[in-house]
Parts: structure tokens; C-alpha cells; sequence
């Protein structure tokens, strides 16, 4: 395994400043944003492509603070009923995967998106419910019509470009948002689908993230996401976990995003890291940074210590005991 960070949390910095920081951290890779929600303060694609000196350039600065690319980020919603919107994380992430070839690197992370309820819809509608029954025929166009005929052409578009791996962070307000929704993409476009493993988007939806990597299994995670949530029992108790307040409201909503061990404890986040190891997972353990009560660099350096001593970062080896 090793220890990486998504770039974002560092855009106040710029590509340079922010890899020595890193390489002095004792950070092994990162996840650059190149597009979508994560924006491309460090990496524009656009830069990059047709340009062999940028992407020399930058190749040269990893080398120098050996510092590794663990994945491309492009988090966006391409099948938005609004064509517009659509268009632009589209196009987005199609130059994240062009730039991701030209650096080496294959694996894109995103999100799956979320389309309308029909062809006429200005906005995504995520189906929570199974009832009424109209619910069911909105997620069956949106599967069907939608989500699966989209995904076979950009994966097939990625293949071409040399990607192998687009992992999709389980995100709810997406159609896939759970081991079981990530599965059902995958067996319908193909392997180049995988996960991207989120604890924090796992934790308030009542999922075990450890039961989630076993059903997931090493074949179909394709990155990890560092990234803690706060359960706060006494908001739940009284409205759910399906909170809408402003994240900023800390004080009054049911679950807010922490840095890693804020919210669970090392030993909830070494039986993480041992379930991965144990289903076969050796990649990145990359550290998004979005807490509330913390700055960028506090946040950040915490969630580092916590997981350079939780982290298993050797082979087995042989069981010699046994």
C-alpha cells in the first residue's frame, strides 16, 4: 500500500510548493484534480495536451521530490438532464483521461452521475424509495436509458486511450452509491468499472465499510479514499440521516465529514486498512481533506500520522507459525 493525498486540500499552493510539502510529509503519492468538482488548480489538462514540455515538465517534479501519481480525479455529473452541465463534465473528463495517458497513469477517479426522471427533467432526481411504483420506472430509465448506454461509450473511449481503471466513489445523490449499485454498473459495462472506496459516504448510510470491501472484493477496487464522518446520535435519534442542512452547521447535523479519526477511532480505520489488505487491495490510501473544524494543514498532517502507523505498507510473507 501507499500513503497519498488528494490534491485539492493543497490548492492554495502551487504544483511545486505542494509536492515538496508532501515529500516532506513522508507522502508516497498523489491524486491530482484535473477537472469537475475538483477543479484543476494543479493540473489543467488543457496545459498539457499537445504540450510533450508541460507533461515533461511535470514528470520531472514528481521525480524530483519521489512523489508517484496514484490517479486522475474528475468528479462530475456527465449524464445531468441539463445538456449544458452534461457537456462540460463530459468534455472534462474526457481531457482528464487525455492527460492521464500522457503522464502514465490509469486510473480516473469520478463520479457515476445522476440523470433527470425523463427526457424533459431540468435537474438530477436520485430515487431513495421503492414506493410509489413510479420510483421503480425512474431508476429503470435512468439505468437503461441513461446511465449504462453513457458508460459503455466512455469506457469504451477510455479503453482506446489506454485507461484501465475508472473508479467511481460511491457518492449518494449518484446512481451508484453502494457496493450493490457499483456492482450492478460494472456487470453491465464491463471491468474497467471498479470502486472507489469512500468510508465517510459509507459511514452515514449505515454501511460497514469493512462488510463493503468484502462484498466488493480486491478485483473491484480500484482506489481509497481517506476520508472520516461523524455520526452525531443525538440529531439522528430526531431526524435521520438524510440531513440537507448546510455543512457549516455543524452543531445540529446528523453526520458531518472529519478528518480521518475524528469520527472513528485507529481501530475502526486499522480494520479498514486490514480488510483491504486481506481481499487482496495494495493501492493507494489517498486522504481527502474536508473537515469543518480544521485548517487544510492540520487536517491533513493528522490524517497523515494516524495512517502512516495504521497502513500496512509490507507483504506477509511466509506464515512461519503456521
Amino acid at each position: 500500500m501507499e500513503l497519498s493525498v488528494m490534491s485539492p486540500v493543497l490548492n492554495q499552493m502551487g504544483m511545486e510548493e505542494a509536492l515538496k510539502y508532501l515529500s516532506e510529509l513522508g507522502v508516497d503519492s498523489i491524486e491530482i484534480g484535473a477537472g469537475g468538482y475538483p477543479g484543476k488548480a494543479h493540473l489543467d489538462p488543457k496545459d498539457y495536451i499537445d504540450n510533450p514540455e508541460k507533461v515533461a515538465w511535470l514528470k520531472g517534479l514528481l521525480e524530483k521530490y519521489n512523489i508517484k501519481i496514484s490517479a486522475i480525479a474528475c468528479h462530475g455529473n456527465a449524464v445531468h438532464p441539463n445538456k449544458e452541465i452534461a457537456a462540460q463534465f463530459h468534455n472534462d473528463f474526457v481531457d482528464a483521461m487525455k492527460v492521464a495517458a500522457l503522464l502514465g497513469v490509469d486510473t480516473i477517479i469520478g463520479f457515476s452521475g445522476c440523470p433527470g426522471d425523463c427526457e424533459n427533467s431540468q435537474n438530477p432526481n436520485w430515487v431513495t424509495c421503492a414506493w410509489p411504483p413510479e420510483y421503480l420506472d425512474i431508476l429503470d430509465w435512468q439505468w437503461n436509458k441513461v446511465i449504462i448506454p453513457y458508460w459503455k461509450e466512455t469506457a469504451k473511449l477510455a479503453q482506446e486511450m489506454g485507461i484501465k481503471k475508472i473508479a467511481f466513489e460511491m457518492h449518494p445523490g449518484f446512481c451508484v452509491y453502494n457496493p450493490a449499485t457499483l456492482l450492478k454498473l460494472r456487470a453491465a459495462v464491463g471491468d474497467i468499472i471498479g470502486a472507489n472506496v469512500d468510508p465517510s459516504h459509507l459511514f452515514w448510510q449505515g454501511i460497514d465499510p469493512c462488510e463493503a470491501i468484502k462484498m466488493l472484493g480486491g478485483d473491484a477496487i480500484y482506489h481509497f479514499h481517506a476520508k472520516d464522518t461523524k455520526i452525531d446520535d443525538a440529531n439522528t435519534s430526531k431526524i435521520g440521516v438524510l440531513d440537507t442542512q448546510e455543512y457549516g452547521d455543524i452543531l445540529n447535523r446528523s453526520w458531518v465529514f472529519r478528518t480521518v479519526g475524528y469520527g472513528h477511532g485507529k481501530e475502526v480505520w486499522n480494520n479498514i486498512i486490514s480488510t483491504l489488505k486481506a481481499v487482496g487491495y495494495d493501492g493507494a490510501i489517498s486522504i481527502e481533506h474536508e473537515d469543518g473544524l480544521m485548517s487544510p494543514k492540520e487536517g491533513l498532517e493528522k490524517a497523515i500520522a494516524l495512517l502512516k502507523d495504521t497502513i500496512i505498507y509490507e507483504t506477509a510473507g511466509e506464515m512461519w507459525w503456521a
